[in-house]
């Protein structure tokens, strides 16, 4: 049974022993890369995770995290457009966007420790940051997920897939690249449910 958490400082902790126990996760990305620092050959794996947890204590990166008890699994990232501004495919996405406005929210990147791969963490990890995303007051969201057959290995779905977003009401709107598609849904905003 997992649960799910945003990325906060309180959350850190957790979020931090995931990316170490693996590594560093894509040679020390942080999550960074779709925010406007980016990564790259320029930044160590120091300055990506110290950039991350500036962003985090600021408020301006979030995730949905997955937990097993109190350990975290994965994550979806989420975020306003002018967070996460680096998507993949960009010059297609812009070509293609025409005059159609663009999303409040953006669902940019998904990691499974291996270990968890294969048990619906990925699909916890979006529900989960459409639930928060519905408390920050709804909206269009848009995700960049990947078509794929099962020959496909998890290790590179870091988009997620089209099927997740389809089970979640998310409608194919362009193909942006050779596999991925601009998924879209629009978002209720929820109330925050009282403390008890």
């Amino acid at each position: 049974m997992f649960t799910t958490r945003a990325l906060n400082p309180q959350t850190w902790p957790a979020y931090a022993d995931l990316i170490d126990r693996n590594r560093g996760i894509w040679g020390g990305c942080w999550c960074m890369a779709f925010h406007p620092e980016g990564i790259g050959k320029h930044k160590t794996p120091a300055q990506n995770r110290a950039e991350k947890q500036a962003r985090v204590w600021a408020g301006t990166a979030q995730a949905a995290l997955v937990f097993d008890a109190e350990i975290c699994l994965g994550w979806a990232q989420f975020g306003a457009v002018e967070d996460l501004p680096r998507i993949k495919n960009r010059k297609e996405y812009d070509k293609g966007r025409g005059t159609d406005a663009l999303p409040d929210w953006r669902i940019t990147c998904f990691y499974v420790e291996p270990s968890a791969r294969g048990r619906g963490v990925a699909d916890t990890a979006l529900s989960g940051a459409l639930d928060l995303i519905g408390l920050l007051g709804g909206g269009i969201v848009e995700g960049y997920p990947d078509a794929v057959d099962t020959r496909t290995s998890a290790s590179f779905l870091f988009h997620g897939t089209t099927g997740s977003f389809e089970r979640l009401g998310f409608d194919r709107i362009r193909p942006i690249g050779k596999t991925r598609w601009v998924m879209r849904r629009t978002l209720d905003a929820v109330a925050r449910r009282p403390e008890v």
